[in-house]
Parts: structure tokens; C-alpha cells; sequence
């Protein structure tokens, strides 16, 4: 068996996850077989590697993963931070008041630097259900007291994409602004994208973009199809996503990875 393709990017939510967190087995077994074959696994995801950690460990990851949006690249298999990009704080915080002049109020949420950096809640902000851990905080002077990879901003009547449009517009000079799921709209340091983080993590490999295919569902994995010689978006994805893939997969409760991976294997 050989593959096209000697790099695999697979985002995780909503990608190489089903809706219950899990991997499934068909989906496992054929990532295995492209292994097998020579290619190299990525997980390229938003979450930072707190949130990341426990789902390689269950996988028996032990390669490269890109946490964080890019801004983290992270050796599983040593459990070892290589990078990590913070985000400038004064920069973030005058990117919000910008932000909030044009459309009022904001909840927060941050997500703090390092191994074991917590996510910090702020009054308001709805958090998803589920066994993510997180720290709510009241003084609005904890959230910039130690360093961070990214500022999550929610709205109370605006829906994600409206907000991610408008805190473009007013501030895309400022930080990096993506919507990566539901409820999830976030502030990077300016230039960070996946495909950053990925070029990092594949450059270590001694592999380029034209050796990468890259699955995902969401407008934060624009610019990594961009990066990578081709792009695939699961049937659940975005329609800004789906706009700009060469191909649409199965969803992620189908084993969309899966299927695209048993056709290029044969």
C-alpha cells in the first residue's frame, strides 16, 4: 500500500472526534494502515494542550501535535512543549475595548500558557458542557495577570459569525480573530493560524505542504487547507470551510477520515 500523501492533518472537534469525544475504530484502524504505509499523523487542533493531552494519551498518540490554534507545538510522546506563542496581553486588551465600543459588552474566557494552563471563565461566558476543565474568575485583572495563548469573546445577542465579522473588521490589525465552533469565537496573536503551527511541526519531519492532506470542519482550518496540497471538509463543516476544499467527506459521526483515507490506500 502506498499513499499520496506523507503527511495526514487531521483537525479534532468536530473532525477526528465523533460528537461524544471518541475515535472511532474504523476511523483508528485506517489511520493506522496510513502509518503503516509511511505517512505521518498531525493532530492540528484549537484547543490548547491542557484540553489536548488526555485525548493523545487514550489514542496512544506519541507524535507532533499543533494545540492552541498554532500557537503550541507539542511532542506527545514526551509530553513536551517545542513552541509556544503568547499572546501580547496589551495588545488584546486594546483590541477589546475597541471591540466592545462598537458592539457593547463581552463575556471572556482565556486560556493561559504552558503544560497546565487553565482556562479561565470570566462572568457570563456560557461554557460547553463536558469534562473540560475550567477556573471562573471575577476580577477582570486576573485574566491578564499571567501569559496567554488566546482570549475567547462571546456576545450576548450576536451569533458567532456576526461577532467574528465585526471584531475583524475592527481590530484584524490588531490580533488574529477565528471562529472555530460553536460558542467559539477567539483573539490570536496576529499571524497565528494552523497553518503556521502546522508548517512548524511538519518542518521537524522534514516534510512540506505538498506531501499534506488536511481534514477539518471549521473557518479555523482555512488557512491549512490553504497551506496543504489538499483539503477536505467532513460533511458537518462549515460552509465557509466547504467553499474553499478540494473535496467533502462523510461527516465525523461517519468515519469521513476514514473513508477518504481507504480510497487512497486501495
Amino acid at each position: 500500500m502506498s499513499l499520496p500523501y506523507r503527511l495526514i492533518a487531521t483537525d479534532l472537534d468536530g473532525t477526528l472526534l465523533r460528537d461524544d469525544d471518541t475515535v472511532s475504530q474504523r476511523t483508528r484502524d485506517a489511520l493506522a494502515a496510513a502509518t503503516a504505509a509511511g505517512a505521518a499523523h498531525i493532530i492540528v487542533t484549537g484547543r490548547a494542550v491542557p484540553w489536548t493531552r488526555h485525548i493523545l494519551d487514550d489514542l496512544g498518540y506519541e507524535g507532533l501535535a499543533v494545540c492552541g490554534q498554532g500557537a503550541q507545538v507539542y511532542h506527545a510522546g514526551e509530553h513536551r512543549l517545542l513552541t509556544s506563542l503568547t499572546l501580547d496581553r496589551q495588545l488584546a486588551s486594546l483590541a477589546l475595548s475597541k471591540i466592545e465600543a462598537e458592539v457593547g459588552p463581552l463575556a471572556l474566557a482565556a486560556s493561559r500558557d504552558g503544560l497546565d494552563g487553565e482556562v479561565l471563565v470570566g462572568p457570563g461566558y456560557r461554557v460547553q458542557g463536558g469534562p473540560l476543565p475550567v477556573v471562573a474568575y471575577e476580577d477582570p485583572a486576573e485574566l491578564w495577570s499571567t501569559p496567554l495563548n488566546k482570549v475567547y469573546i462571546q456576545h450576548p445577542e450576536l451569533d458567532d459569525d456576526a461577532l467574528a465579522r465585526v471584531a475583524r473588521a475592527t481590530v484584524g490589525s490588531l490580533v488574529n480573530v477565528v471562529m472555530a465552533g460553536a460558542g467559539i469565537v477567539e483573539m490570536l496573536p496576529l499571524g497565528l493560524s494552523k497553518a503556521t503551527g502546522l508548517s512548524l511541526a511538519a518542518r521537524r519531519l522534514g516534510l512540506r505542504a505538498a506531501d499534506t492532506i488536511a481534514f477539518g470542519d471549521m473557518p479555523n482550518d482555512i488557512p491549512m487547507f490553504g497551506w496543504a496540497a489538499h483539503g477536505v471538509a467532513m460533511a458537518n463543516a462549515h460552509e465557509e470551510l466547504k467553499a474553499v476544499a478540494h473535496e467533502i467527506t462523510a461527516s465525523n459521526e461517519r468515519d469521513g477520515i476514514a473513508v477518504v483515507l481507504e480510497r487512497l490506500l486501495g
